[in-house]
């Protein structure tokens, strides 16, 4: 087997609809892979700074008063440590070795900066106000996704057991990244892999599914592979879901900033279409 190993998990939790899954995702894995579980809680500084600074120079002056201020940030306060004590239960009744973290600041920075020190980062596809943006990923998964050069698995609403996992792999080097994680995952949930890549050119996805196939070799899983034509962003998600796959992993942004500039990103597509978790490699 590859020397991949997963033993320390950072879970993100802001209260919102997600929350749950985040800490029963990461509850699973790390059963599995035998992992420590960090839980984050981040109070968002932005929320009364940008009170702050909505002074005599803004088109309409708002000068919030000291009182407002100081509610403003115990309510935060509040709020993180009620996330914190009911993610304290659930994990207390899974057995797992875990702790609590609550910090001050941008939520992008902070779990940027305590990712450093995990190997996997879970986190939901939306965040706290999921139910005004039901159509887009959240703020802060879009920019840490970009950032952090550690995997991250973006979850669904609702938990659901891995039974089986979709490998999208275009030969690319995250792409091969994403190959090690899936054959991880695999032999650790024991878990069979079908692996797919989707392009024009049948001899050039054939090589690319053999390579593939002979590197999972390698993690003594069950592996099958298919050729699939059309766009990257759909036929990844339509495959998915029609076969019923758990699990989807890919490599993050594995094309060419210009490429990703004119025509998109596959991954935010996966991301924001895909009606399971994501596994993202980097």
């Amino acid at each position: 087997m590859g020397q991949l190993m997963i033993k320390s998990i950072l879970v993100s939790v802001d209260g919102s609809i997600y929350t749950e899954s985040t800490l029963r995702n990461a509850i699973h894995l790390a059963k599995a892979f035998n992992a420590r579980v960090r839980v984050l809680s981040v109070v968002d500084a932005r929320t009364f700074e940008w009170a702050m600074s909505v002074g005599a120079d803004a088109f309409v002056p708002i000068i919030p008063s000291a009182l407002y201020l100081e509610e403003t940030k115990n309510l935060q306060q509040q709020k993180s440590d009620m996330v914190l004590k009911k993610s304290q239960a659930v994990l207390r009744e899974s057995g797992i070795q875990f702790t609590l973290h609550k910090e001050v600041g941008s939520p992008t920075d902070v779990i940027s900066e305590y990712v450093r020190t995990a190997d996997l980062l879970v986190m939901g596809a939306r965040g706290e106000f999921a139910a005004w943006k039901s159509k887009s990923i959240g703020a802060t998964l879009d920019f840490v996704s970009r950032q952090i050069h550690k995997p991250i698995l973006i979850v669904s609403k609702e938990f659901v057991a891995m039974r089986k996992i979709l490998a999208a792999y275009d030969g690319s080097d995250t792409g091969n990244s994403a190959l090690s994680l899936a054959g991880y995952f695999a032999n650790r949930l024991k878990l069979p892999i079908m692996v797919i890549n989707v392009s024009t050119r049948a001899d050039e996805a054939g090589r690319i599914l053999d390579e593939a196939e002979k590197y999972l070799a390698n993690y003594d899983v069950s592996c099958e592979k298919k050729h699939l034509q059309g766009s990257p962003e759909n036929k990844i998600c339509e495959f998915a879901q029609d076969h019923a796959y758990d699990l989807i992993v890919m490599g993050a942004y594995g094309h060419s900033r210009i490429r990703e500039a004119i025509l998109g990103s596959t991954t935010q597509t996966v991301m924001r279409k895909a009606q399971m978790p994501v596994l993202l490699a980097k």
